[in-house]
């Protein structure tokens, strides 16, 4: 699987694309904008995938000649950037969802699994170098804002929403996989789990593989598939904020765990 980078881009022409400082309308092509090339691109990323993503493939879906888009963006490392910054734009953002912090960490954690769902081809982008974008900005702050006040220092706060954002992009891959081997091979993992049991039943060990022969068929049983990558998500998650209760409850002075 190919990655691309965000951030590729030249930094002046990406901020100013990011930004809108610098939008161009043209009467050719009907009414050619940078909106409507960005949404064109993420159409095809969603639709085809991310390697088919070039700015020749944008302009057949605009119907339009290629070097018509070069008016209003630079390069596909822009676009891409563009790209980024206008799905992250999708996550909604309630002010109040009940909870306390831990209620804002876990919308905020399943707001972005349904992200990575709806566009799977954002576990093929690489942001170390974020698209500094109005929509990315905004993210970032309203998920800042779910561990303000609690007794976290800033730089603790920004590592608070990296390990979720983190746990929440490796997590998600597989149910992502999950639906893709299913779509790719028109059998549904409950379908494949019934056609590979039986014959599993008969090769697997239980007394050279006692504790996986015992818990396969536990989970087997339970999941009828291979695995619940939902079922995965949610209990990662539970401990991965058990763990950020501990830390906010030795910053409040010992008080234990809390979701205030």
């Amino acid at each position: 699987m190919s990655v691309e980078y965000s951030g590729t881009g030249d930094p002046a022409r990406s901020l100013a694309l990011l930004w809108r400082t610098r939008e161009k309308t043209s009467r050719k092509g009907g009414d050619l904008s940078v909106e409507r090339i960005v949404r064109a691109a993420i159409e095809v990323a969603d639709t085809e995938g991310l390697a088919a993503l070039s700015m020749r493939r944008v302009a057949e879906r605009l119907a339009v000649g290629t070097m018509s888009l070069y008016t209003h963006v630079p390069g596909k490392g822009e676009l891409l950037d563009v790209m980024l910054d206008t799905v992250y734009g999708e996550t909604t953002r309630p002010p109040d969802v009940g909870g306390g912090w831990r209620g804002r960490l876990e919308q905020i954690a399943r707001e972005n699994w349904a992200l990575y769902l709806r566009h799977p081809w954002l576990l093929q982008v690489a942001t170390t170098r974020p698209p500094l974008g109005p929509n990315v900005t905004a993210k970032y702050e309203y998920e800042l804002r779910a561990v303000e006040g609690v007794g976290l220092t800033d730089l603790e706060m920004d590592a608070v929403i990296t390990l979720v954002d983190g746990y929440v992009h490796g997590a998600v891959r597989g149910a992502v996989e999950a639906a893709q081997a299913a779509q790719r091979t028109g059998m549904t993992d409950e379908q494949w789990w019934r056609a590979h049991a039986p014959y599993l039943e008969k090769v697997m060990d239980p007394q050279r593989f006692p504790t996986a022969a015992r818990v396969g068929s536990a989970a087997g049983q339970e999941y009828q598939g291979p695995s619940d990558p939902a079922r995965a998500f949610e209990f990662g998650l539970a401990r991965i904020l058990d763990g950020v209760a501990v830390l906010i409850g030795e910053r409040q002075g010992g008080a234990g765990p809390t979701g205030a």
